[in-house]
């Protein structure tokens, strides 16, 4: 059964210009997957394609996972404490978007959404599986959990097929469906990039 970490008393610190590598990627997708998450391929086209069917049915939420602290980049005081990042990054976000933040770190979930009370959607992620440091583990967490606070809001998503088609059904449908896939992969190229930029910046500040 999934930890949901809840916050308690924390107010997010002030803005950092390119300190946060999920905040900057968040404000123009819907994901954040840094490279040491290690997800396979057809995880990552799965969640690719899972955050574009939650959006199509009329729910929308931004997703960040954090594998370790150096995904955090100047903000590693929040690492272990998705709950308490999570508001972070919504509130860093506030300016380009306000709707739902989730968060998964391998000690458990993080969910915010400003201005509004999250406590039945929080309920929802009880029963999702916990997030594992095995590889894959924090992809199939984000994926269950995507999918539970989709149903919650009435929104039943099924988990996106990935693999190839085949020569006999193969067409127009599916080539558009694999772009959309590969524009995915190389949204989360992105967010991978910005997480090794982040991490040099990471070591000078803990070298001061």
């Amino acid at each position: 059964m999934a930890v949901l970490a809840l916050a308690s008393g924390w107010s997010a610190p002030p803005a950092r210009a390119d300190g946060d590598p999920a905040s900057d990627v968040l404000a123009l997708q819907t994901l954040f997957l840094p490279q040491d998450a290690g997800a396979a391929l057809e995880q990552q086209g799965q969640l690719v394609a899972l955050l574009a069917a939650a959006r199509r049915s009329g729910y929308q939420v931004r997703v960040a996972v954090i594998a370790s602290s150096t995904d955090l980049g100047s903000v590693t005081e929040l690492w272990r404490q998705p709950q308490n990042y999570a508001q972070f990054l919504g509130q860093e976000l506030s300016l380009v978007y306000r709707g739902p933040v989730l968060v998964v770190m391998p000690n458990g979930f993080g969910l915010y959404r400003p201005g509004q009370p999250l406590s039945a959607k929080q309920t929802a992620l009880v029963g999702v599986r916990a997030p594992t440091a095995a590889a894959g583990g924090l992809a199939t967490a984000a994926i269950g959990a995507i999918r539970r606070l989709a149903a919650a809001s009435g929104h039943v998503l099924a988990v996106p097929r990935t693999t190839a088609p085949s020569a006999a059904t193969s067409g127009s449908a599916d080539t558009v469906s694999w772009l959309a896939f590969a524009i995915g992969i190389a949204l989360i190229a992105l967010a991978w990039a910005a997480s090794l930029r982040a991490q040099p910046r990471h070591r000078r500040i803990s070298s001061t």
